[in-house]
């Protein structure tokens, strides 16, 4: 054999290798399957999106003023509150808008999760991280939790949430990279589009609240996107991390018995 043939061989075996590498790890990251028509998650220790194991600036960046957000907490864990404070139940979510599992995780579970918080049963406390951004790249993580902080701060995190899910672009193309795209996004909520939102997309307005996020994301030893718990229990836990929708109401029903719902907040927009 010549040395070229052997190296073509030996190329074209390294591509192959590759590709069912590439192909495996996106296997583990998709973890929610169907199952006789019900959305089953599955939030095992090792799915999700593994974790981007750095921070962006240790104590000097806590000790920086932070820009928060009208109706969100700053702190060592920023997070954004959804539902009314008073509700038995809290549900806390680590998320990335690049995230594929957590795009699965919140079209499977948003109706039940939004039923719950409008029946003052739950809370939601959700953390933005910029994971797939630190893995493969890019800049798409950070500008839609910017995004989504500038839509907070108008009183439309939960509707401008949604749609950056619903219009999440495939992991390898960092299409939330574009402010414009972002800018372009906020018309499908209604009252968000105008010139405020937009300085505040293009400005940059909250990223050091999302790299605090982040950093606090990262210190926590948690495993990768998205990571939920219920009332401080991990779900990947719980029912060896597959549920249902409504396997996750009864959960959240049972651990309020005996406990007044809230007075529901006016609905999120």
């Amino acid at each position: 054999m010549s040395q070229k043939n052997h190296d073509g061989k030996s190329n074209a075996r390294e591509r192959l290798k590759a590709q069912r590498e590439t192909e495996k790890a996106r296997a583990r990251r998709n973890r929610q399957a169907i199952v006789a028509g019900a959305v089953v998650l599955v939030l095992a220790v090792a799915g999700g999106i593994a974790v981007w194991a750095s921070h962006s600036g240790g104590d000097e960046e806590s000790a920086k003023p932070l820009a928060v957000p009208k109706g969100a907490r700053g702190g060592d864990k920023p997070a954004v509150p959804v539902g009314a404070p008073g509700a038995p139940s809290t549900l806390t979510v680590w998320e990335d808008f690049r995230c594929p599992a957590c795009q699965q995780f919140e079209t499977g579970f948003r109706p039940v999760i939004h039923e719950l918080e409008g029946a003052g049963h739950l809370k939601s406390e959700y953390h933005l991280v910029t994971i797939i951004d630190g893995n493969g790249g890019g800049t798409g993580s950070l500008n839609a939790a910017n995004a989504a902080l500038c839509a907070q701060h108008a009183g439309h995190f939960r509707a401008y949430h949604d749609v950056l899910y619903s219009n999440q672009p495939p992991e390898q193309q960092d299409a939330f990279a574009d402010k414009k795209k972002l800018i372009q996004l906020a018309g499908k909520v209604p009252g968000l589009a105008g010139d405020a939102f937009t300085h505040c997309v293009e400005s940059g307005t909250y990223n050091d609240f999302v790299r605090r996020s982040n950093d606090a994301f990262t210190k926590s030893g948690f495993r990768g996107t998205p990571t939920v718990l219920l009332n401080g229990k991990d779900l990947a836990k719980e029912k060896n991390g597959q549920f249902t929708p409504a396997d996750f109401k009864k959960m959240v029903l049972d651990a309020n018995k005996g406990k007044p719902p809230a007075k529901p907040a006016t609905p999120p927009h």
